[in-house]
């Protein structure tokens, strides 16, 4: 084999980004300090153990890794086939959600599944095979698909909003409209969905006392500084307290107690506290670049079906960090939307790792191709 070929053969392989994987890794991990650092102190006010959260974490962090490896290494073709087993599987696993017994009520919501010591959030699992569906039914071309469409996104999307989470229901809807119009759909559908939705949005909020509180408190933060504006008013605390540089590691104030969801939903705050805007800043702009990776992958995928499911996890990604981001900085109302990677909770990070590992698989497929 000439120099010249060799040359060419070694860039082939290096089409494989492993980048993506190294970065997924190293939020993971980064989310893991920052639990200990935003639970440490309510973790042992509750279980007379600083250490519970992050080692609940680190055990997700296990799985997921194992199951990032597994999808790795299957072809992504295979979901094509699995796709609508999977579908089936989630609108069980989604009512079951509201069987006694089985389904686990909490703060008022029923979104847990309990396996004994295991707690499960079929809506997590909803926004994966609702990406394999979907990639699978858009990879070949169909006339009048839009009801149909619709249909099923109403049944999946009403079945969240039952439990109720809005905010899930959001990222789902943003990640099938995504692949609807990715797949070549008709602009005219695109501009009949927009008032549709905003107007579905709008009803919901309006109907919910919990929901239109939350709205009111996002456009007047000071209304009730002690009950429904208190969350947000202490998020902003919180980023204010941090300056441009940061109160240090392990100097956060608000993780004693004073901001709700620390290591949850609100844990970028406690990020911002400490490590300042530059710290925070710098945070963002290695999540975009992460997210510019996997585009890179996408854009570059063998056939259309490794295409669509590539670029419905590029949304599920950027859409679920943009609106926590969103929330916490009072750009957009809190809507308790975790931040991948780094926010406490197994299934949406055993989901994030996963998926990071079909982008792999997509990469590897990718080079496979320019081998041949």
């Amino acid at each position: 084999m000439r120099v010249k070929d060799k040359l060419k053969l070694l860039q082939q392989n290096n089409r494989v980004d492993y980048l993506v994987a190294a970065l997924a890794i190293f939020f993971t991990l980064f989310g893991l300090l920052m639990i200990f650092e935003s639970s440490n102190v309510s973790a042992f006010r509750d279980f007379g153990d600083q250490y519970h959260f992050v080692r609940d974490q680190s055990i997700y962090f296990l799985i997921g890794l194992g199951g990032m490896i597994a999808a790795a290494v299957i072809p992504y073709k295979k979901y094509y086939y699995w796709s609508m087993l999977m579908m089936l599987l989630t609108i069980v696993l989604l009512f079951s959600v509201f069987i006694p017994g089985i389904g686990i009520k909490a703060l008022g919501a029923y979104r847990w599944l309990g396996f004994g010591s295991i707690n499960f959030q079929p809506a997590e699992f909803a926004k994966l095979s609702l990406i394999f569906y979907l990639s699978a039914w858009f990879s070949n071309k169909e006339k009048g698909r839009l009801l149909p469409f619709l249909l099923l996104l109403f049944l999946v999307v009403g079945l969240v909003i039952l439990q109720p989470d809005l905010g899930t229901a959001i990222i789902i809807t943003t990640i099938a409209v995504s692949l609807y119009f990715v797949s070549g759909a008709s602009i005219w559908h695109f501009l009949f969905f927009i008032p549709f939705f905003l107007l579905a949005v709008v009803g919901l909020i309006i109907t919910s006392p919990y929901r239109f509180s939350r709205l009111t408190t996002f456009f007047n933060p000071n209304i009730d500084p002690l009950g429904s504006s208190y969350h947000i008013r202490q998020i902003l605390i919180s980023l204010g307290s941090g300056g441009f540089f940061g109160v240090g590691l392990g100097s956060s104030v608000q993780k004693y107690q004073f901001l709700p969801e620390a290591s949850t939903d609100s844990i970028f705050a406690i990020i911002g506290e400490e490590f300042g805007f530059l710290g925070a800043a710098v945070f963002i702009l290695i999540y975009l670049f992460f997210l510019y990776k996997i585009y890179k992958i996408v854009k570059n995928a063998p056939d259309k079906h490794g295409f669509l499911l590539g670029a419905g996890i590029l949304a599920f990604f950027a859409f679920q960090a943009g609106i926590n981001l969103g929330a916490i900085t009072a750009i957009f109302p809190l809507t308790g939307v975790p931040l991948p990677f780094i926010s406490y909770g197994g299934s949406n990070l055993i989901i994030s790792l996963f998926t990071i590992g079909i982008i792999l698989n997509i990469s590897r497929m990718s080079a496979f191709r320019g081998r041949r």
